[in-house]
């Protein structure tokens, strides 16, 4: 797990995310593990863009892409819960936290939410 914390240091988010898989497997009970995996996991999903230049905001919050309002809200909250300062002090958790916070709000506006569909 400290690898995976060197790595995403460096912002090298993909490989910190491979390292703290394997880590996760070797050690099932790992402290803050999943804290890591959802900075990782959100950081990763912006990187790759639609089309590649748009962002796939549902990738952001691990939702299907025609996930209903009460499920994309649900993620939020719970990967807000997750991604919070208070609780995450792994590199990118607050630029994690930002992105789920614009996937929110594009995909709450009804009029940019369809650009999406």
């Amino acid at each position: 797990m400290q690898l995976a914390e060197r790595m995403m240091q460096g912002n090298a988010f993909t490989g910190a995310r491979k390292m703290a898989h394997k880590a996760q497997q070797l050690f099932p009970g790992l402290e803050n593990i999943s804290q890591l995996l959802a900075v990782c996991d959100v950081l990763c999903s912006a990187e790759n863009k639609l089309g590649g230049c748009e962002m796939d905001w549902y990738r952001i919050l691990q939702v299907q892409r025609f996930s209903h309002e009460a499920i994309i809200k649900k993620q939020v909250r719970k990967l807000g819960l997750l991604l919070h300062s208070d609780k995450n002090k792994f590199a990118g958790a607050e630029a994690a936290l930002k992105l789920i916070g614009e996937a929110n709000a594009v995909l709450e506006d009804r009029g940019r939410h369809f650009r999406y569909v």
